[in-house]
């Protein structure tokens, strides 16, 4: 699939590290070093745009090596960033450890996946069709 893409960024376009990856690496987009102290938010700039096409969004999701190794992962993860939308990607970075974290200009900060989905159709009932699990949840089918 084709997606339009500008970068207004100095960094290259992402792109798959191996053939059957299926996120991308997004890059900060920064002037100067941004620190996120522990439990501390900030909105890290990207310098892309994108246009996907209707019936697909693009998920930012956290880098697994940044929260195993510094504690750094998204606030609202999987953002979304929907077909229509055309501002600058931003994402949300927090720091969950007990440290200070430096984030750099070009730092790989998070991966970005581009998945189709569908949109609802509401049809409102009274009664809905009977399952085996029902409306059990939240660790109702205990240790197996």
């Amino acid at each position: 699939m084709k997606v339009k893409i500008v970068n207004k960024s100095a960094h290259p376009l992402p792109h798959y590290a191996t053939g059957f990856s299926a996120g991308m690496d997004i890059r900060a987009n920064l002037t100067e070093p941004v620190v996120l102290n522990p439990l501390e938010r900030k909105l890290i700039p990207t310098g892309l745009f994108i246009e996907l096409p209707e019936g697909y969004e693009a998920q930012m999701r956290p880098r697994s090596g940044l929260a195993l190794k510094h504690g750094i992962t998204l606030l609202n993860t999987p953002g979304t960033i929907d077909a229509d939308y055309r501002g600058e990607i931003g994402v949300i970075l927090v720091n969950l450890s007990n440290e200070p974290f430096t984030v750099n200009n070009g730092e790989r900060i998070c991966q970005m996946v581009v998945a189709a989905h569908a949109q609802v159709e509401w049809e409102p009932v009274e009664v809905l069709a009977e399952t085996e699990r029902g409306a059990g949840g939240f660790g109702h089918t205990g240790k197996k």
